[in-house]
């Protein structure tokens, strides 16, 4: 699971370090964090210190293992959207080749949407999933693509340049075709309306009826049936097509083994090597029982210091929550900053005695929880160019209970937005008062990044299923409340005075500056991500939005929390942070019965009646605040780049690294040297 940023952290938590703004802190450290600015976009740079100083040897690792990070991009690009390779592949030939004018309208609007498209590895919004709206014309593309070579688009073979049009200008230029990613619409049917392209040929009720025929109720170990396949049904029948040497997306898998095999040779030790091997077996059988015994490794694999994930992670990007997409994060371990996560896992099993949720959901007894603070090194399909600023894996239910799980905070990519946003004047427009805004700038950072500690090392850890309940029993509403209870473990935590006492805090009221940035953004500042008259679909905003505006009608009767008007504008005031503590507590016990019982009809009662629909006069006042700041509300990185250094003897001596390559210039360069899937993938 994924800790995405809040709202508030995209814009900056270090805002609340210098709200009067100032010179910004790129600049002061010698180190050019922003590149550029585009559409909802900003895109960044994120420093990797420490790896200078690292071993040769874990250098090296580090640069086979981001090779084969990278060349799962095309998986994503197919996963997102069967006409996305090919769409992506027309807009860069036109896009490199065009020789009219680069300064007219149509054409600076199509480099806008090539570069959205990079960003959200697809036509769709890699947040809100709805289709970009394209702002040049039919006319004016059509013309290009006259205008380029026919040898460089992506044309099926025998097809016409009138017969490629016919086919994919309905899908960029009509609204009504594949209008959202991922849809979410209760009553309707989630396969047919989404555009992901995890099914082909099978509705909502076909796929569904076909996992619960492999489920066993008594398999106390189950697989994660689906997680690494599309299911088609061809000639009447249903069947899966495994993602796997030999199998759906083998070219681009057999480039990542062939890394991997590199990686193993320079492993740490004999372990981290296993899980490499095993990982590698993985992607030539994909067998599931495999990808458990990996997982079982890879938990134990704790005494290295460079890690990585590599492969079908996470399952937001499918409606029915099923699917993984393929996601890679290359990292090593911050020594100094890790210090604060081992203290939170080395005491966990105190956290889960004292949790407010009723003793039959709680771990009698936790195991293996581990955390760190890191410092990723490269990021990979569906962690980049947006990524997330923790992860907790695996996502395996039984797993995580009988072997534990790996959590980590990314606090390079943390302290990365948090310097290109200083001083962007977010807190003073938003925050109710100078005296919020004092309070965030003495703790936001320190408390933005416990919660997100807590929520990884712990929450996703905590408490446990039932015997005989399904880990898919939530279905559609699945991954809003598991991310609703591990944000709400975190929040009821970060205000304990266990906290105090570990010294992690420096006193009981540095939880306060969480509380009010949290609740102001589920309340309000979220929705800045959120086109007018839409609902909200992405299952952390719907997380947030849940436990804000619960928290907000169970509070009314003491007054706990309002909205207020002040000067024409509204704004969020808490009341009593003590009592709202209570209020994150009781949510989290209901949350926590939902999930360990399997109660779909709760957790669907829940998720429609407080976290998808939007206030719309609320939503055009934020958005008008907002637009004044001149700022982006979602933002993305550009990877740095690793070249081997070698001598006369063509020996590796070094691993050199560089943060001058811009964002176009990385996506054509990742478009051309990590691209070896076919237009289409049947």
């Amino acid at each position: 699971m994924k800790k995405q940023l809040f709202l508030l952290l995209a814009m900056g938590s270090a805002v609340f370090a210098s709200c009067g703004g100032g010179k910004p802190a790129s600049s002061q450290e010698g180190f050019d964090y922003t590149v550029e600015k585009f559409a909802d976009l900003e895109i960044l740079r994120y420093q990797v210190k420490g790896f200078e100083s690292l071993p040769l040897r874990q250098k090296e690792l580090i640069y086979y293992l981001s090779q084969a990070a990278l060349e799962g991009r095309d998986i994503l690009f197919d996963q997102n959207g069967k006409y996305n390779l090919r769409i992506r592949r027309m807009l860069e030939a036109v896009y490199s080749h065009y020789t009219g004018d680069r300064t007219d309208s149509n054409f600076v609007n199509m480099e806008t949407y090539l570069k959205r498209v990079w960003f959200s590895n697809g036509i769709h919004h890699h947040y809100a999933s709805d289709k970009f709206v394209p702002g040049f014309t039919e006319d004016f593309l059509r013309k290009a693509l006259e205008s380029t070579d026919a040898s460089q688009l992506p044309l099926k073979e025998g097809q016409s340049l009138d017969e490629f049009c016919a086919e994919i200008f309905p899908v960029i230029f009509d609204p009504s075709v594949m209008p959202k990613r991922v849809n979410q619409a209760a009553g309707e049917d989630l396969i047919l309306t989404s555009a992901s392209n995890y099914y082909e040929g099978v509705t909502q009720k076909e796929a569904e009826d076909f996992y619960n025929r492999m489920k066993n109720p008594s398999d106390s170990c189950p697989v994660m049936f689906g997680m690494n396949s599309r299911l088609v049904k061809e000639d009447g029948k249903i069947q899966e097509k495994v993602w796997k040497v030999g199998g759906l997306y083998s070219p681009a898998i057999e480039r990542i083994v062939s890394w991997l095999e590199k990686a193993a040779g320079v492993a740490e030790n004999e372990h981290q090597k296993a899980v490499i091997e095993k990982l590698i077996q993985f992607y030539k059988d994909g067998d599931l029982k495999t990808f458990d015994d990996y997982c079982i490794l890879w938990v134990k694999d704790l005494a290295p210091r460079v890690d990585f994930v590599n492969g079908f992670t996470e399952s937001y990007g499918d409606p029915l929550g099923l699917k993984a997409s393929w996601e890679s994060i290359v990292n090593f371990k911050d020594l100094e900053a890790t210090k604060r996560t081992e203290t939170i896992s080395a005491n966990a099993q105190w956290f889960e005695d004292h949790s407010p949720v009723d003793a039959r959901f709680k771990k009698e007894e936790v195991k293996g929880v581990s955390a760190k603070v890191i410092t990723a090194a490269i990021l990979g399909g569906d962690l980049y160019p947006s990524t997330a600023i923790g992860i907790n894996l695996p996502n395996s239910n039984w797993i995580r209970s009988h072997y534990g799980s790996k959590s980590v905070t990314i606090g390079n990519l943390t302290d990365a937005y948090n310097k290109a946003a200083h001083g962007n004047g977010f807190a003073e427009e938003f925050a109710y008062s100078e005296a919020e805004v004092a309070l965030m700038d003495k703790y936001g950072d320190l408390t933005g990044d416990l919660h997100t500690d807590l929520h990884e090392c712990l929450g996703h850890g905590s408490g446990k299923l039932l015997p005989g309940v399904d880990q898919d029993a939530l279905r559609a509403y699945g991954s809003t409340i598991e991310e609703a209870r591990a944000d709400l473990f975190g929040l009821y935590y970060v205000a304990d005075p266990k906290l105090v006492e570990l010294g992690l805090v420096p006193d009981g009221e540095a939880y306060k500056a969480e509380y009010y940035s949290y609740m102001m953004n589920g309340l309000m500042t979220q929705l800045v991500r959120i086109e007018p008259g839409n609902s909200v679909e992405e299952a952390h905003m719907r997380n947030r939005q849940l436990i804000a505006r619960w928290a907000l009608e169970n509070g009314k009767s003491e007054n706990v929390v309002e909205m207020v008007k002040k000067d024409g504008k509204t704004y969020v005031r808490v009341n009593d942070y003590e009592k709202l503590r209570g209020l994150f507590g009781r949510l989290l016990a209901e949350i926590q019965r939902i999930k360990s019982e399997g109660d779909y009809a709760a957790a669907r009662d829940l998720v429609e009646k407080y976290a998808v629909k939007v206030d719309p006069a609320l939503h055009q006042e934020v958005l008008e605040r907002y637009k004044k700041l001149d700022l982006a509300p979602y933002k993305g990185f550009v990877n740095p780049v690793y070249t081997l250094v070698k001598d006369k003897e063509g020996r590796i001596t070094d691993v050199a690294i560089s943060y001058t390559e811009g964002y176009a210039e990385q996506m054509l360069r990742y478009s051309k040297d990590y691209s070896a899937l076919p237009d289409i993938n049947e």
